[in-house]
């Protein structure tokens, strides 16, 4: 006997709630339900159903069981639905939220080459630095830099930043370089006004975690305007290293107190479910998988 069918008929009987409706739904005689549940149970060796002539109820087996079973049969459907997405051609629109630093530096190069591999999808892409409502708002994918994913929704790591506490050399020049976060206090900073710990900065330095409460010369929400005062010799920033890495290679901006390391945060793909993801939805999530897997150790 197919323990599969086995499991399938037993999960379907106590989800109609009687023989009759399960033998309905899934197209078999009640008769055969009836010998599948019994074969089931006596294979076990335990009884998962009390039965009478005017209800089903689970017994205390069959409800260890049905919860097992529920989650197996899930699981297939799941392995079922993504085989199928991946063999389908991705077309139709496909809409994007992604941050808007990140989207115009690293994402924007890659719409044409995206969309040179898949002709029949159609883009939309929202850049925006708050985070969006996927379901609510109607994405079908986003791009989330942060700590950890969002537990509602399904991710996939692309890549990872760290972010940095840097200032160029003619700021340091004129007002000295900070030796421990404490030092921070007496300096300027241009303080990015998304950060959730607002203007108090975290680290983690030789003898654990330290914070500092700054005292921003400037707040802004745009990480480039950040990074442009801080190339202006305005104050000290603290930014990712997908946005000012290039600056840190090239000595316009440099990294201040190393032992003193910052967060590192994860460049996430978001999608809302696992289940029946679109074609067009698995290519782009594949697609930028493959692209930050070539260029992840420049950050």
């Amino acid at each position: 006997m197919d323990r599969f069918l086995q499991m399938q008929t037993f999960n379907a009987v106590v989800d109609a709630g009687s023989f009759v409706k399960a033998a309905e739904a899934l197209g078999l005689p009640k008769s055969a339900m009836s010998r599948y549940v019994s074969d089931l149970e006596t294979r076990l060796g335990v009884r998962l159903l009390h039965r009478t002539t005017r209800r089903l109820s689970l017994t205390g087996e069959g409800e260890v069981f049905y919860a097992r079973c529920k989650e197996l049969l899930a699981g297939v459907e799941e392995a079922e639905a993504e085989i199928t997405s991946r063999n389908g051609a991705a077309s139709g629109l496909l809409r994007v939220n992604a941050p808007v630093t990140f989207g115009i530096r690293h994402l924007a190069p890659l719409w044409g080459v995206f969309r040179a591999r898949y002709p029949d999808v159609t883009l939309d892409v929202t850049l925006a630095d708050r985070v969006v409502d996927l379901v609510e708002e109607g994405y079908d994918l986003a791009i989330r830099i942060a700590m950890l994913p969002s537990s509602t929704l399904v991710s996939k790591r692309l890549a990872s930043t760290r972010m940095v506490l840097c200032a160029s050399p003619q700021y340091l020049l004129a007002h000295g370089v900070p030796a421990n976060p404490a030092e921070l206090a007496g300096h300027a900073v241009v303080s990015y006004s998304y950060w959730s710990t607002k203007d108090e900065w975290y680290f983690e330095g030789p003898e654990g975690q330290v914070s500092v409460k700054t005292k921003p010369c400037m707040h802004t929400n745009s990480g480039d305007t950040c990074r442009a005062g801080a190339l202006a010799h305005q104050g000290i920033i603290l930014q990712p290293t997908f946005l000012i890495g290039d600056d840190l290679a090239a000595g316009t901006l440099v990294e201040l107190m190393p032992r003193f390391r910052s967060i590192e945060l994860g460049i996430y793909a978001l999608y809302p479910t696992r289940k029946h993801v679109a074609p067009k939805v698995r290519a782009l999530v594949d697609f930028l998988a493959e692209h930050f897997e070539r260029v992840r150790s420049v950050w």
